[in-house]
């Protein structure tokens, strides 16, 4: 059955002058490794951007974004503003296979952000898409799963390796800015969907 596999990587959004501090407390006190460091996104956006820096642990990954606001505030600067600094914004989840999962989630009429994004990461091909909030939310405040779908070898999800792209960044930045001009504070999902007869299932053993 289609559904995740692995927690891919962790999101955290921090506050103006922090990305620094929360690096080195990510690498020197929790021993990851900064293995990609963007330092503005979306550099052709007159209006905002944000840094992204992404750390990995071996098995997964985090990423720490800080808003850079230009004319307009950053999503990033606002989701800190309502959540505090070092908050989580998004989950991303490895699917094995995304194309499978996403024809998954649309027969449960999900709401994503956008289409999958593709690219080669030098360790084969890698697809990432994001999905709308949790809640009914701005959609620069809202946190909300990330879905992708990771090179391995023999399908092994502990040879997955981390990396991030300027591109996948800007990409990503500039669909929630789509989202915030078109006011659509919609959420991912829609309870009222749930069968009638659906009933929590026993604890597994």
């Amino acid at each position: 059955m289609p559904g995740v596999k692995r927690v891919d990587h962790v999101a955290y959004a921090v506050d103006k002058g922090m990305i620094e501090k929360w690096a080195w407390f990510h690498i020197e006190v929790e021993g990851g490794k900064l293995i990609s460091r963007i330092d503005d996104a979306a550099p052709d956006n007159p209006d905002s951007s944000m840094k992204i820096w992404a750390i990995d642990y071996g098995s997964f990954g985090v990423a720490l974004v800080e808003g850079i606001d230009r004319n307009k505030k950053s999503q990033v600067t606002a989701f800190v503003e309502k959540h505090g600094d070092h908050s989580v914004q998004h989950v991303a989840y490895d699917t094995g296979d995304l194309d499978e999962f996403v024809e998954h989630l649309n027969k449960f009429d999900i709401g994503l952000r956008g289409d999958i994004f593709t690219r080669q990461d030098g360790f084969g091909t890698l697809k990432q898409l994001f999905a709308k909030g949790y809640a009914e939310d701005d959609p620069a405040t809202a946190s909300f799963p990330e879905y992708v779908a990771r090179p391995k070898k023999n399908e092994d999800f502990s040879d997955a390796k981390i990396t991030f792209s300027q591109k996948a960044g800007e990409t990503f930045y500039n669909q929630i800015e789509a989202a915030r001009d078109a006011g659509d504070h919609s959420s991912m999902i829609d309870f009222n969907k749930i069968p009638s007869d659906w009933k929590v299932p026993e604890v597994s053993a």
